[in-house]
């Protein structure tokens, strides 16, 4: 199973780079090691996983998307649901908006099946953000989440890598 974990958000609004801190940590957590602040993308690379990290999604990473079997989105939330840390899965639904500068996961995952005929397997994981000043550190709450969120994560893959395994022939 090949794994995209496709971060996304302003690293200069404080919270809402909240993605990029949290790949910084799981890079770790598998002995990998990303820089300060995002450089390039993809920013880790394995056969069996991606690391990716943008200010938002776009249309364009429809086509990329469609090499992994799973795809987890990381991003910060306002309060909007009501856990400091969210975990729900995303299906394909297309989505219109008035702005052109907005894609959710569902409607990226839509262009990807439309476009490719590929369906992974998406949740999206959301980090309660408080603060959203120009800084690049983090809230001193939201930066308390990030290992709770590791374990959100870790607890999704393993499942989805059994729920995999049990339904090949």
């Amino acid at each position: 199973m090949k794994t995209l974990v496709l971060g996304y958000g302003n690293i200069d609004r404080q919270d809402d780079g909240v993605a990029w801190h949290f790949l910084r940590a799981l890079a770790e957590h598998w002995d990998y090691t990303l820089p300060e602040y995002p450089e390039e993308n993809p920013v880790l690379c394995t056969p069996t996983l991606e690391m990716h990290f943008y200010l938002q999604l776009m249309p364009e990473m429809a086509e990329w998307m469609a090499d992994f079997s799973r795809i987890v989105f990381v991003d910060a939330h306002t309060g909007s649901v009501p856990e400091e840390i969210h975990l729900e899965e995303v299906k394909p639904v297309f989505q219109s908006s008035p702005l052109t500068h907005h894609l959710t996961p569902s409607a990226c995952l839509s262009l990807t099946h439309a476009l490719y005929g590929k369906k992974p397997r998406a949740v999206l994981l959301s980090l309660r953000g408080y603060t959203f000043g120009f800084d690049r550190s983090l809230s001193s709450q939201t930066a308390e989440l990030i290992p709770q969120a590791l374990q959100a994560l870790e607890a999704w893959l393993k499942q989805s890598s059994q729920e995999n395994h049990l339904s090949k022939p």
